[in-house]
């Protein structure tokens, strides 16, 4: 070999390994750039419901962590967990999830909340109950003061009695009206008693009824039917929000026009919502979490009340009714269904 053809092949070496080196780099820098998993946050959201049933919830959340820079699978990892309705699951869901080492739980809803309280010990949880003050979740809204944060559904104490006047405002000649709702649930507690209390004033007798399972809501709508009961109000309680296609259901082979207190209701064939936004809750839900993450405590971060209120109505179901919505209700929704 010459001396010119030892260097040409030399040169020709040193271009090659130049060029596999650097596609080996190209290669390498997303992995470099990326985090490693061990050090990608990981939190737990546990729903008392079955999987499919949070739609709206899971929705806002998602967004809400996008807001603040958060890529689910990428930078943070999700657990979720779904007790399929059995509250008695959730203790088994809640243990799986601590020995993963989660940083925080998140827990919708009065009872998931009161048995993370129970069995996580200090482990941050960010929730959205409708009264965490009065349910012993927090000393406050503004402080706190333990180891759970989050947002309030909570209104003032007269804001049940909207559903009853949605009611009358409907069907204005309906004497008979249902309720549902948890005597468990201590925000339901002052729910009925105000709605009990504004039934008296506008002269409508107010049937109660407290399904704990599946089976009771059939039963409790079969009674309503045959007490000619025209309307139902539906108090807010994750269990009911769990089984709203089967309230929407059982509503409409009975003839029974059903309000409730949140939107999803509606989307599933109640006729009339009012009440928080649950997908505006849930978004804004993630700003906690990603305090928490930085290192915030919950003790010091203050509850949120709802500031995005929706008024749906379900046009479908009104025709099915045989009812004529009243313009005014028309004019004033915030949403109109029609499916």
């Amino acid at each position: 070999m010459t001396r010119a053809t030892a260097t040409t092949t030399r040169t020709v070496l040193v271009i090659w390994l130049t060029s596999i080196a650097t596609v080996l780099l190209l290669f390498a820098a997303p992995v470099a750039d990326a985090q490693s998993p061990a050090t990608v946050p990981r939190i737990g959201y546990v729903w008392s419901g079955p999987p499919g049933s949070d739609p709206e919830e899971v929705r806002g959340f998602r967004q809400g962590l996008r807001e603040v820079g958060y890529v689910e699978g990428r930078n943070l990892l999700i657990e979720y967990r779904y007790a399929g309705g059995d509250i008695d699951r959730v203790p088994q869901l809640i243990a799986g999830l601590l020995d993963l080492k989660v940083a925080i739980l998140i827990t919708p809803g009065t009872p998931v909340t009161a048995i993370a309280k129970r069995e996580a010990g200090a482990l941050p949880i960010v929730t959205v109950v409708n009264d965490p003050v009065g349910a012993g979740f927090a000393k406050s809204l503004a402080r706190p003061g333990g180891t759970i944060t989050g947002l309030s559904l909570a209104q003032d104490e007269t804001f049940a009695g909207k559903l009853l006047e949605l009611v009358k405002e409907t069907l204005p000649k309906t004497e008979r009206v249902g309720m549902i709702w948890n005597p468990a649930n201590r925000s339901n507690v002052a729910a009925k008693e105000e709605i009990a209390r504004l039934a008296t004033k506008l002269r409508v007798q107010l049937s109660s009824y407290t399904p704990q399972r599946a089976a009771d809501i059939d039963a409790a709508f079969t009674s309503m039917s045959g007490t000619r009961t025209t309307a139902v109000i539906i108090v807010n309680d994750p269990f009911f929000s769990a089984q709203r296609a089967q309230i929407a259901q059982l509503a409409a082979s009975h003839r029974i026009a059903a309000f409730a207190g949140l939107g999803h209701f509606v989307e599933s064939g109640a006729l009339m919502s009012y009440g928080p936004s649950l997908f505006d809750l849930f978004r804004r839900s993630a700003n906690w979490i990603d305090k928490i993450l930085k290192g915030a405590k919950p003790a010091d971060l203050a509850i949120e009340q709802p500031t995005l209120f929706e008024l749906v109505i379900n046009a479908k179901t009104a025709k099915a009714l045989g009812l004529t919505m009243p313009r005014s209700l028309l004019l004033r929704a915030d949403r109109i269904i029609d499916r």
